[in-house]
């Protein structure tokens, strides 16, 4: 009787279209003939512990339950998608078609976010040709500040980078 091995293609990012199915990873038996294709997380690649969003009904990793509260930590999969891109917000938000051609979800954001969370590695399908927008800069130091990446503070409509909000506290 043949041993069964299972091989695993490398986890590559890819973007997957809504509606399409998820990548998948083949397994192979022992003489290398294909068995059976298992569904793998969209992002990661991973094929163990998935679930589907329930905004795009795509493949992901089931590890929400993972994260550390406060962490901050992008390193969820699920929470990740669920928090940081357009597809999630304009489901949560219940706005009616396609969140890529969404007036409302586009008057929700500032540009530079409404781009971030179009375009970010939690997509499945990215934002095509997003919108132009002047990088944020500290108010204080002039330094760009990515507001989907860097730590920053707000006070009105002035941003201040991590640095120097760490400074003005300390002055405080």
């Amino acid at each position: 009787m043949a041993k069964r091995t299972t091989t695993q293609p490398a986890a590559a990012k890819k973007t997957v279209k809504t509606g399409e199915t998820a990548p998948k990873a083949a397994t192979k038996t022992a003489r290398g003939a294909k068995a059976i294709d298992k569904p793998r997380c969209g992002l990661c690649g991973n094929t163990k512990n998935l679930t589907k969003t329930i905004c795009c009904n795509q493949w992901i990793c089931d590890d929400e339950a993972n994260y550390v509260t406060f962490s901050f930590a992008r390193n969820s999969c699920h929470r990740n998608h669920d928090r940081y891109t357009l597809c999630s917000f304009h489901y949560n938000e219940e706005h009616k078609g396609k969140w890529q051609d969404c007036a409302a979800c586009r008057k929700d954001f500032e540009t530079e976010i409404y781009v971030w969370y179009g375009t970010n590695e939690y997509n499945f399908e990215k934002l095509e040709n997003p919108p132009s927008f002047e990088p944020t800069k500290c108010s204080s130091c002039g330094t760009v500040i990515n507001l989907g990446e860097d730590g920053y503070s707000m006070l009105g409509d002035a941003y201040t980078c991590e640095a120097c909000s760490a400074r003005k506290f300390r002055e405080m």
